[in-house]
């Protein structure tokens, strides 16, 4: 990722795919027992663009993010960061494609609490024994709101700021796409609209690609788009949400549930 002034995009950044995932299965098990959780899921996620991806619990949301995320195999199919398939990389080449082309946010905040926010945010590139861009990082720090609080430790910060000290430990490595699993799930709706609205300006601001797993349509009314899963396809897909749009469409499939 090329770095830019704030509230510039560039058009490399709005046109390729940053991740694609093609006739993508995921099988667990085998026989009486096999489960599975993707059945052939083809879909792109473009750079620069905030995409949330939703569906009822067992939907196999979580497990494309998973699997699009070298977090977990893939059974069939194809899954791509850029051009790079990952399912012919040995451990350690994906291990490596992880550190440096993927960032990660969990709903757990997993910071060291010995470390002071910048300590945290630079762990990553501290342990991959490469040096931060400190233009970038200063973007990162500026975007995230933390300049001030920077020499404090996880204990002497709120939720929501430890969250901004994880958003920013994602963004600061300059990674290709940056993989959310309900980034909000352990926070307040106030932090949480802090934290989601750091995430959307990371995209349009720095021209961050995310991909967030999300049961809240509060929260994917933050994205660009929103991708629907259920029974491990995708069944629908929404551009410029809004919450009410999101809910509305939930809404629909839960219908479609219970009359088929």
């Amino acid at each position: 990722m090329t770095t830019m002034p704030l509230g510039v995009k560039t058009t490399a950044h709005s046109t390729g795919a940053a991740a694609r995932a093609t006739d993508l299965s995921k099988v667990y098990g085998e026989g009486e027992t096999q489960v599975i959780a993707l059945d052939s899921v083809s879909v792109e996620f473009r750079q620069a663009e905030f995409t949330a991806i939703m569906g009822p619990s067992g939907s196999g949301k979580s497990t494309l993010m998973h699997c699009m995320a070298g977090l977990d195999t893939i059974s069939n199919g194809s899954a791509r960061i850029g051009d790079v398939e990952l399912t012919t990389l040995k451990d350690k080449k994906l291990t490596q494609l992880r550190r440096d082309k993927i960032g990660f946010i969990f709903q757990a905040f997993n910071l060291l609490p010995t470390l002071n926010a910048l300590e945290n945010i630079t762990l990553p590139m501290d342990i991959a024994g490469r040096k931060a861009d400190q233009a970038w990082l200063d973007q990162v720090v500026a975007t995230v709101g933390l300049a001030g609080r920077l020499k404090h430790r996880p204990n002497q910060l709120s939720g929501g700021q430890q969250q901004r000290v994880a958003v920013a430990r994602a963004l600061a490595g300059q990674p290709e796409i940056i993989f959310a699993d309900e980034p909000t799930g352990n926070l307040d709706s106030r932090s949480g609209a802090e934290v989601l609205g750091f995430l959307r300006n990371s995209v349009r601001e720095l021209g961050q690609t995310i991909v967030m797993v999300t049961h809240d349509p509060v929260a994917a009314a933050y994205s660009d788009r929103v991708v629907f899963l259920a029974d491990g396809r995708i069944v629908d897909e929404l551009r410029n949400p809004t919450a009410d749009s999101v809910l509305d469409r939930m809404k629909r499939f839960d219908a479609k549930g219970r009359t088929s």
